[in-house]
């Protein structure tokens, strides 16, 4: 079992810049491929980027660009730029194996809690 923990959301001002965090209590996250989500009440939960266990990059085309994915062994995060009123949801990493492409809920196994990410205009 992997238990995720969320860090860096907040408010911020459109054009503004936020990093979220996520770590992972009592295992490294190296063996895993690690993605970012997001979702906005009543709506579904959207991919947003993903990076594999080589660092490959992948990203949604409404935020390639303006954000970045990035990890180590303890942590996997997310820079987010030039941030609009649009971005605002509670951001979710996930982990999962990486032998599913990795852009849908489903292609991963364990979920953090989430961090409240505001934009406001």
């Amino acid at each position: 079992q992997v238990q995720l923990v969320e860090s860096g959301g907040g408010l911020v001002q459109a054009g503004g810049s936020l990093r979220l965090s996520c770590a992972a209590s009592r295992r490294t996250l190296s063996d895993y491929a690690m993605g970012w989500f997001r979702q906005v009440p009543g709506q579904e939960r959207e991919f947003v980027a993903r990076i594999d266990r080589l660092l490959n990059t992948y990203y949604a085309g409404s935020v390639k660009g303006r954000f970045t994915i990035s990890r180590d062994n303890a942590k996997v995060y997310l820079q987010m730029n030039s941030l609009k009123p649009e971005d605002t949801a509670v951001y979710y990493c996930a982990a999962g194996s990486g032998l599913r492409p990795g852009i849908t809920r489903g292609d991963y196994d364990y979920w953090g809690q989430g961090t409240q990410v505001t934009v406001s205009s």
